[in-house]
């Protein structure tokens, strides 16, 4: 059996994910929550092989989530199942390290599908998120900053413009509802992306080139 768990912030279509995903063979549905703060200790007290997540949502997004999966719980598998099938977006999850991005509107098939070679240890997006990915270029996200500097997603961009005005990490997390462990990997793909090595460096680059204000 796969053990796998529901996260929505929308009562009913979790509601249905829950039917949806307690009818396909071999598939044991051992949480859905709609809230999604409450999946780091769901995960510390349950066995689980597939996070099932939506994307956007409030407090700690599918992307944050992500972030926290890969550095606390490394072999566990995540599929981002959203209505976001734009280019940016998808980049942003791919650049995280899910291990799935499935459509809202996919079928019973394909879910079952994506399990089944996620469970098999292979990665599986939606035809169309493949197809938005090969017609939209990804030098396009950089616009018209530095070409070594590499597209931010809009969770960095928040706390580089809270880390130029000189919030400590407890701060951001709480403003942003997000985790300090959290905070802290997103601080460390910033210094990556604009090869600095402080919140200092981030922030006279950040002002050098117009980042922020």
């Amino acid at each position: 059996m796969t053990r796998v768990v529901l996260i929505d912030d929308h009562q009913m279509i979790l509601y249905s994910l829950n039917l949806l995903f307690k009818s396909i063979e071999n598939i044991e549905v051992v949480g859905a929550l709609n809230d999604s703060r409450k999946l780091r200790q769901f995960l510390e007290n349950e066995t689980v092989d597939i996070v099932v997540s939506d994307l956007h949502m409030p407090y700690m997004s599918g992307i944050d989530l992500t972030l926290m999966i890969r550095k606390d719980f490394p072999l566990m598998k995540i599929m981002l199942l959203t209505m976001a099938e734009d280019a940016l977006h998808i980049r942003e999850a791919l650049r995280a390290g899910v291990n799935g991005y499935v459509l809202k509107r996919a079928t019973k098939e394909e879910l079952e599908k994506a399990i089944e070679k996620l469970m098999s240890g292979k990665k599986y997006y939606s035809e169309a998120a493949i197809e938005e990915l090969a017609a939209s270029p990804e030098d396009d996200f950089n616009n018209s900053r530095p070409e070594t500097i590499e597209h931010l997603t809009t969770r960095e961009l928040e706390i580089l413009k809270l880390i130029t005005m000189e919030y400590s990490t407890n701060e951001i997390a709480e403003k942003l509802f997000i985790s300090v462990a959290t905070v802290e990997t997103h601080r460390g793909n910033l210094m990556k992306k604009l090869g600095v090595k402080s919140a200092i460096g981030m922030a006279k680059f950040a002002l050098k080139h117009g980042i922020v204000d």
